[in-house]
């Protein structure tokens, strides 16, 4: 029995020996969520390692990139003044932004350790509240016509949500989804914070606003009116008439303003004077005392 003992105790301790011998490296999270302007803990710890003096390394990983963020002792880029080497190995930021959401690779290098070499890999995830939203909201709409209504938020981070409120009721994504809704027809995505109107109703009038949310917070941009009228048929139809009876006067009094001839210039000045037909024999010539023509030769018999 003891001799079977022996080769089994042997090779649990060479195994220790290996165990014992390589660097190794656990993260407390390995998918640490912040938001902006907040402190941060990228953990990074030794659980087995030989040597008393490992080198230490922080990288960033970012757009297909890899900086420094802790090399050489000191913390490196733009991390430099706010941020610090927590015990041995874990990494704290402070003020963090929406820049800093990244990939962060602790790196250990244990020269007396057999297996010599480990790392790490963190993804850091910096959340950011949304801003106020754009909203745009049409003022009137008559009836039965079509309507847009659109909100946008381009800071937040994740991506929000947005949600439609008409007089402080919040407006599902489909009308016809809820009874509350039946006398409207609109589809609401969520997503790209649109608001669509196939054909307006006169209970569609109210107070519009939209909130932008995500796991950060959320904002909403200010209420705007939105006035559906009805369309006057009978005022249309009448003003139309109107307009064609005063183009109709305007015509017959044009066309017998001609006819009377008060288009036609009648004057005419002395030197354009036309002479009348001279009969044979005969000269006549105008004299500035008489204003008239007299003889200036005989008749020829």
């Amino acid at each position: 029995m003891a001799l079977r003992r022996r080769p089994a105790l042997a090779l649990l301790l060479l195994l220790r020996g290996c165990l014992i011998g390589a660097v190794n490296l656990k993260s407390s999270n390995r998918n640490p969520v912040v938001q902006e302007f907040e402190s941060v803990e990228l953990s990074c710890i030794i659980t087995d390692s030989q040597t008393n003096d490992p080198r230490i390394e922080w990288k960033k990983i970012q757009d297909e990139q890899t900086t420094y963020v802790f090399f050489d002792n000191k913390i490196q880029g733009d991390l430099a003044g706010r941020a610090e080497l927590l015990g041995k190995t874990s990494l704290k930021i402070w003020n963090v932004t929406r820049t800093d959401s990244a990939l962060y690779r602790c790196e250990v290098v244990a020269r007396h350790d057999r297996k010599e070499i480990d790392e790490i890999v963190i993804e850091l995830t910096v959340q950011v509240k949304p801003v106020p939203p754009v909203c745009r909201v049409p003022r009137a709409v008559p009836v039965g016509k079509a309507a847009t209504l659109t909100c946008q938020e381009g800071e937040g981070y994740p991506r929000p949500h947005y949600s439609w409120y008409r007089n402080d009721v919040p407006l599902p994504t489909d009308s016809r989804a809820n009874p509350r809704f039946r006398n409207s027809s609109f589809l609401f995505s969520p997503d790209t914070g649109t608001l669509v109107f196939s054909a307006i109703h006169k209970e569609d009038s109210g107070q519009y606003y939209c909130i932008a949310s995500n796991d950060a917070g959320s904002a909403r941009c200010e209420e705007q009116d939105m006035e559906v009228y009805d369309l006057n048929i009978g005022g249309i139809i009448g003003g139309v008439l109107v307009v064609l009876t005063v183009l109709a006067l305007i015509t017959v009094g044009i066309c017998c303003a001609y006819r009377r001839g008060y288009f036609i210039n009648n004057k005419h000045n002395g030197e354009s004077y036309k002479n009348p037909g001279k009969p044979d024999g005969v000269n006549y010539i105008r004299t500035d005392e008489e204003g008239d023509f007299r003889h200036k030769s005989s008749f020829v018999i």
